[in-house]
């Protein structure tokens, strides 16, 4: 699809993991991501998204841009079934002249076939993030249940498979862009959990356990 692969550093600097994304220090949603600090180092820390790379590909290079970033990123979550407190994300966001919303949508519906088959449905679901506006979580119609109601999506029909959104003006302040002349969007998801989906894996735990019988599934 004319997207670059990019890639960045997991150590990064406090600017481009919150303050560049339009995430200050006083914003509450750094509550949920507020990652590890390097000790005696107080603006360096463990990336908690590859939005950092956002950032710097922004700061770098002039539009228009299409990009991926895969890598891997920490949290500071409880590890269970579902959570870990490192896993692998990948970003993808689109800069230029007259981007639009359906140009998100059509990139995403794109993806999501080509994973889950020609077959399911997806739709935007209202959401916030800090640095895109406006927001939403993109959610695809059960491959279980083919939309009728199971377990797995938890009798909705729906799977959550990913975050998106129109990148937000003050992202493109803070890296040099005007935002009355650019626009853009972005999305990212969690790599594991695209898998666990795919594959119907109940426990992300298993990516780590370096078991061969699990691994060799695949």
């Amino acid at each position: 699809m004319g997207f670059s692969i990019v890639e960045g550093p997991e150590i990064e600097t406090e600017f481009n993991n919150f303050t560049g994304l339009n995430i200050p220090l006083d914003h509450p949603s750094r509550d949920a991501f507020d990652t590890f600090y390097l000790k005696d180092y107080s603006k360096l820390l463990l990336r908690s998204h590859t939005s950092p790379v956002q950032i710097r590909a922004m700061k770098s290079r002039k539009p228009p841009l299409a990009i991926v970033v895969p890598g891997r990123v920490y949290r500071p979550d409880a590890v269970d079934a579902s959570h870990s407190f490192m896993f692998h994300q990948i970003e993808g966001f689109m800069v230029g002249e007259n981007i639009t919303l359906g140009d998100l949508k059509g990139v995403l519906e794109f993806f999501a076939k080509g994973i889950f088959g020609q077959d399911i449905k997806m739709r935007f679901r209202p959401h916030f993030f800090p640095f895109t506006e406006p927001s939403a979580e993109v959610d695809i119609s059960c491959i279980i249940c083919k939309g009728k109601g199971c377990s797995v999506c938890g009798r909705k029909g729906w799977l959550e498979v990913l975050g998106s959104g129109m990148i937000h003006p003050n992202v493109f302040k803070n890296v040099g862009y005007d935002p009355k002349k650019y626009t853009g969007f972005a999305f990212g998801m969690g790599v594991e959990r695209i898998a666990m989906l795919k594959y119907g894996i109940n426990d992300i735990r298993l990516f780590f356990e370096n078991d061969l019988r699990f691994l060799n599934q695949f």
